[in-house]
């Protein structure tokens, strides 16, 4: 079992547990007139309420298309555990006013499986699964934060590595041409970074050490197309191309990356959708 899976398995052990200790103080469906079997039941629906998650995280799984993936960061996984939320607290009031009504067989007056009874066992669910929400999101947030500051920290080692390396991939020269005749000689190694400005791209390189910008009307599809046998330079957005070794440092904040260029300290924004093939690009050094 790897470290992902132990750690979801003990999220849901205390979590079911709280929910459990819920129940036994609120008493729902007439557990107050229990004595010691009543310690059984509350260890049965420890039992019941981890079954009821395990089944909920195959429906998000498995019908919405929502494994807990960390990678996606931390607003992928707020959002899925408020999905969890959203399909087990229903749930598992529904299948716990069945379980008590059809199985256990408990001599009580009234008809045991009622709504009213589904519904105070709701309210009580709902309730708790709102703190223990509240709790991690904390947690979890938090540790997201302290991973990705780590990550962060080796990515801008890496780079710190690569700084004065010329590798194969970032050797020779190319002209770039536009729709309209117009076209910029870039050398690969002095290229730091293309922008798409509406029908334009905007070709930013260094020019005898000075900082020089050239407009051509093309997209910066097609840019990235006539630079595709350059590894080093990538997409981080859609709006941007990089020279990964032009990259000075790299920030993030939440989730969210920014490149900083060297010679000219822009900060260039990354995309959710780029930032896996960025931070691969930056450990190859390529």
């Amino acid at each position: 079992m790897n470290k992902g899976k132990k750690e979801n398995i003990i999220i849901r052990a205390v979590s079911v547990g709280f929910m459990v200790a819920a129940l036994a103080v609120f008493k729902p469906f007439g557990l107050d007139a229990w004595r010691w079997e009543a310690y059984v039941l509350l260890l049965f629906l420890w039992v019941f309420g981890m079954t009821v998650c395990g089944i909920t995280d195959a429906i998000l799984k498995y019908v919405l298309k929502m494994p807990a993936n960390p990678e996606k960061g931390i607003d992928y996984g707020i959002r899925r555990n408020l999905y969890f939320q959203l399909i087990n607290t229903p749930l598992a009031a529904l299948l716990i006013c069945l379980y008590r009504h059809y199985v256990l067989s408990i001599k009580a007056e009234g008809n045991i499986l009622s709504w009213s009874n589904y519904l105070e066992t709701l309210i009580i669910m709902a309730f708790c699964s709102f703190l223990v929400g509240l709790y991690w999101r904390y947690k979890l947030r938090n540790k997201f934060l302290a991973l990705e500051l780590e990550e962060t920290k080796a990515l801008n080692e890496q780079l710190q590595k690569i700084k004065h390396e010329t590798p194969q991939s970032n050797e020779g020269s190319i002209v770039l041409t536009g729709a309209t005749n117009s076209s910029v000689s870039v050398n690969i190694s002095d290229l730091l970074y293309i922008e798409a400005i509406g029908n334009y791209v905007k070709v930013n390189q260094l020019i005898n050490g000075e900082l020089q910008s050239d407009m051509i009307r093309a997209t910066s599809k097609q840019i990235e197309t006539d630079l595709q046998s350059f590894q080093n330079i990538i997409r981080c957005h859609r709006a941007f191309l990089v020279n990964i070794l032009q990259i000075e440092k790299i920030e993030s904040n939440a989730g969210s990356l920014q490149l900083i260029i060297r010679h000219c300290g822009e900060k260039i924004p990354v995309s959710r959708s780029n930032a896996a093939q960025v931070k691969e690009a930056v450990r190859k050094g390529r």
